[in-house]
Parts: structure tokens; sequence; C-alpha cells
């Protein structure tokens, strides 16, 4: 079995080949190729809770992972990733267990290369100017994807913290936005990506024709966007059972303005197979509400295993 540290997949899964293997396997999961059932989510009494997220891959190689994820919020005030776990890859022949590697690297990449997937596929392709809401882990590798997949890009950054977004902007030759209005003024992409459990994105603040990546709220308790910016814009998914069931934003709109499951127009992965055409005009809103879903860890842990085995990065254990 292979043992992948959080240094090793970081240095394993750049952004630009995760952002690759996420609109792969995202396209597969549109043609129907893979098994992804939701996710069990278990929240006890306490401020933390846990995940497991399994998925299924058949054909000529096939494949199991679970990413077994505690997530605790209190983390980014210890300085430690909110996201602590595993994620496990199986032969999905034998059941072997493959490899076993640190989550926290995992969901932090391939959750801002979903984003890239979805900014490449939705927003305008002139698009230039980008806000990011949030400093923390999130916040840092939307920086990332948003300078790996728009040319030249210029970024605000806004955060409850000035003192993170200042020390971000710094890293990143960002720049920083005093209110949330002033990041969104004129922004052609918008990555949300807070803790916010009350929405903090309103409809008038947004410039025509934005595109939103919505990735911070992924319970039903929590949400980012006003229920008004919801029902106006153009909604994209990962997976729409994912999004009827665990996503404040889209739950907290139906019950609040009456939307149903038809204002999801597609799941990214559709777009990205051709099955829909994504965008329609320059001017239209369009949102990706991301949840984050598993066969993203598969792809992102396959493509881990693959390069350490290549050059040799690892530990490989008896078990």
């Amino acid at each position: 079995m292979l043992v992948l540290n959080d240094r090793e997949v970081r240095e394993l899964l750049d952004m630009e080949s995760c952002i690759a293997a996420i609109e792969n396997v995202l396209a597969q999961l549109a043609r129907g190729e893979l098994f992804n059932p939701l996710r069990l989510l278990m929240f006890p009494p306490g401020p933390a809770g846990m995940g497991l997220m399994p998925a299924f891959r058949g054909g000529a190689t096939p494949a199991f992972a679970l990413k077994e994820i505690v997530v605790a919020p209190q983390n980014s005030s210890r300085g430690l990733d909110p996201h602590q776990g595993a994620v496990l890859l199986h032969d999905g022949t034998t059941g072997e267990l493959i490899a076993i590697m640190n989550a926290s690297p995992v969901t932090e990449i391939r959750t801002a290369a979903v984003s890239g997937a979805a900014t490449k596929a939705l927003a305008r392709k002139s698009a230039r100017t980008v806000a990011v809401l949030g400093s923390g882990v999130q916040g840092r590798s939307h920086v990332d994807v948003m300078q790996t997949v728009l040319d030249d890009p210029i970024i605000r950054i806004w955060s409850r913290n000035p003192a993170h977004a200042e020390a971000l902007a710094l890293e990143t030759h960002s720049l920083v936005a005093s209110s949330i209005e002033e990041a969104l003024d004129g922004a052609d992409v918008v990555c949300t990506t807070t803790a916010a459990h009350e929405p903090i994105v309103e409809l008038a603040w947004l410039a025509p024709g934005a595109h939103i990546n919505a990735v911070g709220g992924s319970i039903p308790a929590a949400r980012e966007l006003s229920s008004e910016t919801v029902a106006a814009a153009t909604l994209f998914v990962d997976r729409r059972e994912s999004t009827l069931n665990e996503s404040g934003d889209y739950l907290v709109a139906a019950a609040e303005l009456g939307i149903g499951p038809d204002h999801i127009v597609a799941e990214l992965g559709e777009v990205l197979a051709g099955i829909h055409p994504g965008r329609g005009a320059d001017d239209e809103l369009t949102l990706f509400k991301s949840l984050g879903i598993a066969v993203e860890d598969l792809a992102a842990a396959e493509l881990c295993v693959a390069r350490a085995r290549e050059q040799g990065a690892g530990t490989e254990v008896e078990f």
C-alpha cells in the first residue's frame, strides 16, 4: 500500500493537471460511467462533523475511492486546515487497498480545480477581473486556480480578517478590497469561499454577465448567496442529487422564492461532455454551485498515485 503525506500530495498534484483530470471525470460521470452516491454526513453535538464520500469507476481499470473527512471549522483559528482526513483508493476488482493519502491537500486542490473547470466552461471568454471572498485555505487555492485558467487576471481579495487578506494579496500579487461591494464591483468572476451561514452576496452588487463559483456553503444550514441571486442566475451544479439534498444556497432560495429542481439547467459534467451548451449570452449571470463530490477525489487520488509510481514518491507499507 502506498502512503502519501500532505507534502507529497502537494508536490504531485499540480493545479493544471488536476483541472484536466476533473474535466475528464465529470464528463465521464455525466455519461453514466461512474457511480457517485450521496455522501454520509454526521454532525454530533459539538463544533465538528464527519463526512464519508464513496465513488466507483468501472471499465478496464475499475477503482473504488473513499474520502473520510472531519470538518472542524474552528481549525482556522488554530492555523490548521478545517478539513482533516484521508482518501483511500482500492482496486475495483480485488478490493485491495492500493493507496492512502492526506485528504487536506486533495480537498484543497481538487475543489479549486473544479471551480477552474467551471470558469473555463461558463465564464465569458474575455473574463479578467476576479473577486475572491475569503482568505482561508479555499481562498488561497482559488487565487491559484484563477491565475491558472485566466490570462493575467486582476484579483481582488476580501476577508472578514483584513490582515489575512493583505497577507494573501501580498503573496499572490493580488489586490485587497475593503468591502464585499468593492470586491464585486465590475468583477467578471466571483469565487465565494467563506464559512458564512447567511448571505454575503446580493444580486444588486453583481456585474452583468458575471460568473459565480459558490464554494463555501456545503450543508443545508450554510449559504453565501441571497435567494434573489440564486433565482436570477442560470444555475449549474456538480451533482443535481447533492444540490437538492445538501445545498443551503439552493434550498433556502427554493423555500423563499419557489424555485424548483428545474431551475438547475445542467451539471457541470454535462457542459464538459457537450451535452449542454453552457452560457447562452454575454450578459447572462451564471452560477456554479460547488458542493464537492467523491468522483473528484477519485480522479485526484488516481493522478497522485500514477505520478508517485513514476517518480518513486511516497512510502510503500505492508497492510
